[in-house]
């Protein structure tokens, strides 16, 4: 595969990454023998996260023996120096490396969270120490808040910024996307899939293909779809008009009900966690069930189940996603799953 720039940091990626998430839900045996057959498709960019259960430690057993030449990213979640600290040496720990070329703030989604990454005991502090020790080399930030990543692209600080991007989150062309190429940040481009929700790689990846500067991550759980996923990448031929056409009529058919994660909902009065209830299905994709369905899954649900029906989030979402009815049917979903997975 081709390589590209990865913004400032000069490293040089291929065209597109693997993205941690899914492989929670195979054996260890399995997420190996996934990850191994990646990298000898010539992926070169891995990224997991702290948060992803035993992804960082799966990712460490496969690359065992094969680090050099390898673009490694990791995140944390934390913002406070003691806990950050904390969460990057596990990341070390589990996947078995000295060195991590990439370390990011993990869903970084309000200007509070910023003032505490940033502030004086902050994990900005902990980050800068260890890429001053040569232990991590470049610092990024993910989010889905488009008016905070605006904001964090100009900043200097952050050298990749990881956002939503697909056919149907097309809102960072318009702004963000540019914004970062002004700026040399890299676009990393998370949930080329939907999360999930769109089961067509081929119209998926070929519509990313039109912007180039930007590094889709894409998480698998079979050696079939990662085959495909690099023939459409390398494959030259545009869009056609079947695949535009497909294109539109899923963005009909999903637009009116696809949560971007921007959290314009939010506050809630009875603390519901908005955006993810709208997403438990794409979790659902993604997580082992025991994650799903435990007390993860659990406490989430439960506080949904207390909606008071008042519409307040309705009122401000931007989309004009029918929020209330969709939690209530995730809720419905998730209480099915949960019975039939006990």
């Amino acid at each position: 595969m081709q390589l590209r720039r990865l913004g400032r940091t000069e490293l040089m990626v291929t065209e597109v990454g693997f993205g941690g998430i899914p492989i929670q839900r195979l054996t260890d045996e399995e997420s190996v023998r996934v990850i191994r057959h990646c990298l000898d498709l010539g992926i070169n960019y891995i990224d997991t996260a702290h948060g992803y259960g035993t992804s960082e430690e799966r990712i460490g057993r496969a690359i065992a023996g094969r680090r050099e030449g390898l673009v490694l990213a990791s995140k944390a979640p934390a913002r406070d120096d003691a806990t950050f600290r904390q969460q990057m040496e596990t990341s070390f720990q589990r996947l078995g490396v000295d060195y991590i070329d990439l370390y990011q703030f993990h869903n970084v989604a309000t200007e509070e969270e910023l003032d505490q990454v940033l502030g004086a005991g902050g994990a900005m502090e902990v980050a800068l120490e260890a890429q001053s020790a040569g232990r991590i080399g470049h610092i990024g930030v993910t989010s889905h808040s488009p008016e905070l990543s605006l904001k964090m692209v100009t900043m200097g600080c952050f050298s990749t910024l990881m956002f939503p991007f697909n056919f149907i989150t097309t809102e960072p062309v318009d702004e963000l996307i540019p914004l970062c190429r002004e700026h040399d940040v890299a676009f990393i481009a998370m949930k080329p899939m939907g999360g999930g929700l769109l089961e067509d790689a081929r119209p998926a990846f070929k519509y990313l293909k039109q912007v180039p500067d930007i590094i889709p991550l894409v998480g698998i759980e079979a050696a079939h779809e990662i085959d495909e996923i690099v023939s459409i990448v390398q494959d030259s031929a545009g869009l056609s008009a079947d695949e535009m056409a497909r294109i539109e009529a899923l963005r009909d058919e999903l637009g009116t009900r696809f949560c971007r994660r921007c959290d314009y909902c939010q506050p809630c009065p009875q603390e519901i966690a908005i955006s993810t209830v709208m997403n438990l299905r794409s979790f659902g994709k993604r997580f082992p069930p025991e994650r799903m369905f435990g007390p993860w899954g659990e406490a989430i649900v439960a506080r949904a189940e207390s909606c008071i029906d008042c519409g307040e989030c309705e009122s401000r979402c931007p989309y004009k996603l029918p929020i209330r009815q969709v939690i209530r049917e995730n809720a419905a979903w998730f209480r099915a799953g949960q019975a039939a997975f006990q």
